[in-house]
């Protein structure tokens, strides 16, 4: 789908020119400005008050040196970033993903998508994301407690409670979170919710760890439920074995539904009974270990390599947790194919554009990231709430609030995208709902942000 308006193609021309070689972000840019033609022609004043010019520059963007030293004494060194891209609404919120294909292109993308997204939860949290091409995996925790610390200590200059409270994102979990908190502490002798997803013990909220999942489900039911539709006797595949694709699993079995397939990087697996979800919590969260091991407590699955025709399993509901553009026009054909009726996006960005037009052409209920998985950074946000007061809400609060958020979410995008004429298009929806709040922001506070 090509940008018609001539204004909006010649934004999306700058930014491609600004940021040659970040495909990702592009893609991000591109399908937020296809979606705000009509509020273009309807509101001429953010036109020349520049708001999509400066909606897609980041206010800041912060790279630095993470020089730290491995168990055998060699100093190695990675890159740090964090892009602090719209503080209109609120403090800059958004994880930290260490992974060695962090680069500028996925940061900024990651950092851009936040912007809507925590606009969406309807809380006061501006957009940022930020992280390393460091590769947590197969490091002792030592080297990891290192990595953390030389990471923080540079960090640490440009967050704060009411400036930027980073949390975390793909191989950045509750260990990392704690050496990072604690390294905080120690430089700045202050004891605040700079950062979220904390361990329970020093300011972390309940519910934080199963939230973006929780939510992704709590979401997608509300989508479907106003289609006559639910979880409940329906097959469902979820890419990814984190904790967005395990605590969905969860959800989706208390909501009635059977999870047949989880996946990680090397490969999937396939449980047409349900997969255990005791197992995987097992091998991913105790054991640190790959999915494959599964089969060697459950010998009736299957484990297959490569982790893309994991959408080839029939199913009624697809949930893909695991990366962005992970579902293609291919992998999206065949889902419509086997008769699935609806996709909700747990990850960033998992399907590419032109598998996202398959389903809105075949009438898959499709729910965008933006909205679906904004579950985490609600609760977040929630915690931040709590470490400001100082006290914790129960579990069952926590819920609640989380499962009003992402209900309250749907109602928008869909009465935004009924409101400019695309009725039923919850990508529109979301991006309108979401970068509306913003705009009027940005123009109420004039050219500074």
């Amino acid at each position: 789908m090509a940008i018609r308006n001539d204004y909006l193609a010649e934004v999306m021309k700058t930014v491609v020119k600004r940021n040659p070689g970040e495909p990702e972000f592009h893609q991000a840019v591109r399908e937020v400005l296809e979606s705000l033609e009509p509020v273009v022609e309807r509101h001429p004043e953010f036109v020349e008050a520049g708001i999509f010019e400066r909606i897609v520059e980041p206010e800041r963007f912060i790279m630095f040196r993470v020089p730290w030293v491995d168990d055998s004494g060699k100093v190695r060194v990675n890159r740090g970033f964090r892009v602090q891209f719209n503080s209109a609404i609120g403090p800059y919120k958004g994880g930290l993903r260490f992974h060695p294909s962090v680069y500028a292109g996925i940061i900024k993308f990651l950092g851009f998508e936040q912007i809507f997204k925590n606009s969406l939860t309807g809380l006061p949290i501006g957009g940022a994301k930020g992280g390393s091409d460091f590769d947590p995996k197969g490091k002792s925790d030592g080297e990891v407690m290192r990595f953390c610390q030389s990471f923080m200590t540079e960090l640490q200059r440009h967050i704060g409670p009411d400036t930027d409270v980073p949390a975390g994102d793909i191989g950045v979990g509750a260990r990392e979170i704690g050496y990072m908190f604690g390294q905080y502490k120690r430089i700045r002798n202050d004891f605040t919710g700079v950062l979220t997803g904390k361990g329970l013990t020093y300011g972390g909220s309940l519910v934080r760890t199963e939230a973006t999942g929780y939510g992704l489900c709590y979401f997608a039911e509300e989508m479907m439920n106003a289609h006559g539709k639910s979880f409940k006797d329906s097959t469902v595949v979820i890419s990814g074995s984190g904790n967005v694709a395990i605590y969905a699993a969860e959800k989706v079995h208390q909501l009635g539904g059977r999870v047949v397939a989880l996946s990680d990087s090397n490969g999937y697996i396939y449980d047409e009974q349900g997969v255990n979800l005791d197992t995987v919590k097992q091998i991913k969260e105790v054991e640190r270990k790959r999915i494959k091991e599964y089969v060697n407590y459950h010998p009736h699955a299957k484990y297959f390599e490569g982790c893309s025709d994991i959408w080839t399993i029939k199913c009624d509901i697809a949930l893909p947790c695991a990366t962005q553009n992970e579902i293609d026009e291919k992998s999206a054909r065949i889902l419509v194919e086997n008769g699935c009726f609806a996709v909700a996006e747990g990850a960033n960005m998992p399907s590419t554009p032109e598998a996202i037009e398959v389903f809105l052409k075949n009438g898959v209920l499709f729910g965008p990231a933006k909205a679906a998985n904004a579950g985490g950074v609600a609760t977040s946000a929630l915690e931040m709430s709590q470490n400001s007061m100082r006290y914790s809400w129960s579990f069952e609060e926590v819920d609640a609030k989380l499962k009003d958020i992402m209900v309250n979410i749907y109602k928008n995008i869909s009465a935004a995208a009924k409101e400019y004429g695309h009725e039923g298009n919850l990508v529109v929806g979301a991006n309108i709902a979401g970068f509306m709040k913003v705009a009027n922001a940005m123009y109420a506070q004039g050219i500074a942000y």
